[in-house]
This record gives structure tokens, C-alpha cells and sequence, in this order.
């Protein structure tokens, strides 16, 4: 039997600007991940949990809640982009084109926009990306760009159990 290893991510070094990577995951979202994500953040806006209240507004039901769909996209994008994150440094120009609702599946994509050597830290390089996230229609319904700190390759931590030996 031949035993590989399963993706382990991209290090620094495998960063190009204009690289454009489409994240392989959707994900549908449901009425107990709104009203879970919703209540557990402590947001009160009724839009978000209370059916009834949401029906009498302009949307006729209720939205997710936009840091729910910030923590998806962000989410569907680690596996391609920040795996051997060291660190976030920031989410900028976040943009709620169109609303999500739930049922609606949530997909994304990534653009690198900028890469450069950490000049305090020799095992890590900044990485800026573009992110949008789309609708099951291919709808717009969220962008931003986001900077993290990435590992290079053999000078971060390891997970899972030991290969060697």
C-alpha cells in the first residue's frame, strides 16, 4: 500500500501575483446556521432571527447575517490561501453587493494582489488577496481583500502525527 499525503496547503513561495484560485467548496446556508451564527455574535437585529418581523420588510424574508457570509467566504478560501497561515492581518474594503438569504449557496474565489517578505519575521511572507463570494446564480454578494502572514515552506509548525521515523 502506498500512502500519500492529502494537500497541505501553499506556502509563501507558492504565491504569484494575478494567481486566481476557485475555492472548491460551496456552501448552502441554512435557517439554523443564521439564527446559530446570529444569536451566538449577540446580534439583535430581528432581520436576521425573527421570520415574521423579516416577512414585513422590503426583502419579504429574513437576510444572513453579513458576518456569517464573511466567515463562509473567508472559510472556503483557507484551504487555497492561508492553510499555513502564521497569521491575519486585516480584511479591507469588505463589500455587501447583494444580500444573501438563506437556502442561497455561497461560493468563492480568490485573486492574489500582492506578495512581499515580512521584514521582522524571516519564516513568514504577507500575501493580499481579492476575494468574492457569489450566490448559487453566480450573483455578487461579497468582496474584500485580505492579508495574512504565510509560513514558508519548512519553517512552520506541523499537523497530524509524525511522518518520519
Amino acid at each position: 500500500m502506498t500512502v500519500k499525503d492529502g494537500w497541505r496547503g501553499r506556502f509563501f513561495e507558492d504565491f504569484s501575483v494575478g494567481d486566481v484560485y476557485e475555492h472548491p467548496l460551496g456552501r448552502t446556508i441554512t435557517t439554523a446556521d443564521n439564527i446559530w451564527f446570529t444569536l451566538l455574535t449577540q446580534n439583535t437585529a430581528p432581520i436576521h432571527f425573527d421570520h415574521h418581523y423579516a416577512s414585513k420588510t422590503e426583502f419579504k424574508k429574513p437576510l444572513v447575517n453579513s458576518c456569517l457570509t464573511l466567515s463562509v467566504v473567508t472559510g472556503q478560501s483557507v484551504t487555497d490561501v492561508s492553510q499555513n497561515v502564521m497569521a491575519n492581518l486585516a480584511w479591507d474594503e469588505v463589500r455587501l453587493p447583494n444580500p444573501v438569504f438563506e437556502g442561497d449557496t455561497v461560493y468563492s474565489r480568490s485573486e492574489v494582489l500582492e506578495t512581499r517578505e515580512s521584514r521582522s519575521r524571516k519564516n513568514v511572507g504577507m500575501v493580499t488577496v481579492r476575494t468574492i463570494g457569489v450566490n448559487q446564480d453566480g450573483t455578487e454578494v461579497i468582496t474584500f481583500k485580505r492579508t495574512a502572514m504565510i509560513y514558508r515552506r519548512g519553517q512552520g509548525p506541523t499537523a497530524g502525527p509524525s511522518r518520519k521515523g
